[in-house]
């Protein structure tokens, strides 16, 4: 058992301690990340920006651009924490920084320069909050790592009376679409396939931004689409995207045909104006079956048609002569030529070629 005075400790006096206790690690300083040592010594430094042509519009993008210089140098990668902002796309699609150096007030600096793509779907104002980045960087002779928090940037977007009837646009300096075919629609009979290929072009947007491609429905005609081919490209900075379509018609039936035109708007960044770019359709007449195929199945049916008579005057004429003369012969010789006429028949159903084509060699049949 618990004696008395123990009790009355564990009732009064401890409550009491663990406060003091408390207390006495509420004022204990934290340690300081040792990167952020760095920077408050005034040997880290780090810089945001946001970078882009006004007015900024949905769709268009910008460039956030961190910068981080040292004294000493990097011994390790450098990794950004991308923040979720909601109604803007924060992508890193450079792998590498830029690197440079450069002197300030007589020292030495090293420079670490990322971009990031920033795209926004809607208009109106934003905030980025805080990038979280890891750093590995060496001063004074000794290797530190750690965290270090940039500050917030704002970003400011708006809707052109232009854009405000348009249901969806392309917002880039450069953007086309365009159309071809593997083969003349000319000439074309039922049965016959084609290929449409349709390629969209644009710089300063990814592959997953530019439009999509649905063929339309035709009675007569069917449409089987590939999955779209996405392509990003970047080279000196300038990224390029492209997005094709391919789509394979079948012929179904004869008839006039013609694959609907498509239209596009395109804001032109680089001018700050609306451009409607056209898809033009194409219509094109499918004949009946050609001449070839319709004498060869022709050809076929005549010789059906002879085989089976054929057939059916040999069965009649087996018929007659077994009436005429099974009942004259003995029961022995009948069986005696109905086993020569199954043996001959059995003779007919073996192949004419061997099972395999060369059976002295080694492959299979």
């Amino acid at each position: 058992m618990i004696c008395p005075a123990l009790c009355r400790w564990l009732r009064h006096d401890l409550p009491r301690h663990c406060l003091t206790l408390l207390l006495a690690c509420a004022a204990c300083p934290v340690p300081a990340d040792p990167v952020e040592n760095l920077r408050a010594a005034g040997l880290l430094e780090v810089a945001t920006s946001v970078v882009s042509t006004q007015p900024l519009v949905p769709g268009q993008k910008a460039a956030l651009v961190v910068e981080i210089a040292t004294q000493g140098w990097f011994w390790g990668g450098t990794r950004i924490g991308l923040p979720e902002v909601s109604g803007l796309v924060i992508l890193q699609t450079e792998q590498f920084a830029t690197n440079a150096s450069e002197s300030r007030n007589g020292r030495s600096w090293v420079l670490q320069r990322w971009t990031l793509d920033v795209y926004p779907q809607r208009a109106g104002d934003f905030t980025i909050p805080p990038l979280q980045l890891q750093l590995k960087v060496n001063v004074g002779g000794g290797n530190v790592q750690g965290r270090l928090s940039t500050r917030s940037n704002a970003l400011h977007v708006v809707l052109p009376q232009a854009l405000e009837q348009a249901q969806q646009w392309v917002a880039a300096p450069h953007f086309e679409v365009s159309q071809s075919f593997d083969r003349p629609l000319e000439g074309l009979a039922a049965g016959d396939a084609f290929e449409r290929q349709i390629v969209f072009q644009a710089s300063d947007v990814m592959a997953m931004m530019l439009p999509t491609f649905t063929p339309a429905q035709h009675s007569g005609l069917a449409a089987y689409p590939d999955p779209p081919a996405l392509q990003n490209s970047t080279n000196r900075g300038q990224s390029e995207a492209r997005r094709s379509q391919r789509i394979t018609y079948v012929v179904e039936a004869p008839g006039r045909y013609e694959l609907a035109g498509r239209e596009y708007f395109w804001w032109d960044t680089s001018r700050a104006r609306l451009q409607l770019l056209s898809l033009p359709a194409v219509a094109f007449t499918v004949a009946g079956a050609p001449e070839s195929q319709t004498r060869t199945g022709l050809a076929l049916s005549g010789r059906l048609v002879l085989l089976v008579a054929t057939a059916l005057l040999l069965l009649a004429g087996a018929a007659l002569a077994a009436r005429k003369w099974l009942p004259k012969l003995p029961v022995s010789r009948v069986r005696a030529r109905l086993a020569s006429v199954w043996q001959t028949l059995q003779a007919l159903r073996r192949p004419a070629l061997p099972a395999r084509l060369n059976p002295d060699s080694s492959a299979g049949g």
